[in-house]
């Protein structure tokens, strides 16, 4: 059974149903049901996000359910991710990677998860399968 990882923007375009790419996303996510990991610094970011864009009440129905795992399985980034997260932004340099980016590569790399449902082209540009398709 593939796992795959989500990634903040594709969470984001999913809630979001005026997202360009909600769609694709959608689709990616129905692939994948039952079978999606996120992180802890992921559900920081995109509750952020979502909850200035898109609302409060759909940023705390976002978290809870998050929270509760009900839709993926919530991965704490380790100690050891972060350092691993700290020397792939130290060593890329002249790529614009945020760190939270950095940590998402780390736990994929950790847990070894063939697929990502990103549609951050950093993720791309990192090396990693990504669904879906960009545009």
């Amino acid at each position: 059974m593939q796992l795959a990882f989500v990634d903040t923007g594709a969470w984001y375009a999913l809630l979001d149903r005026k997202d360009p790419d909600h769609a694709a996303v959608l689709e990616a996510f129905a692939e994948y049901r039952g079978r999606l990991v996120t992180s802890n610094y992921v559900f920081d970011e995109t509750l952020t996000l979502v909850r200035y864009h898109l609302g409060w009440s759909l940023a705390h129905q976002f978290g809870s359910t998050l929270r509760e795992q009900q839709v993926a399985r919530l991965e704490r980034v380790t100690t050891q991710d972060e350092a691993v997260a700290w020397s792939i932004f130290e060593q890329q340099q002249d790529r614009h990677y945020s760190f939270t980016d950095c940590t998402s590569f780390a736990l994929v790399r950790r847990l070894a998860l063939p697929i990502c449902l990103a549609i951050d082209p950093d993720f791309r540009a990192f090396g990693l399968h990504c669904l879906p398709s960009l545009r």
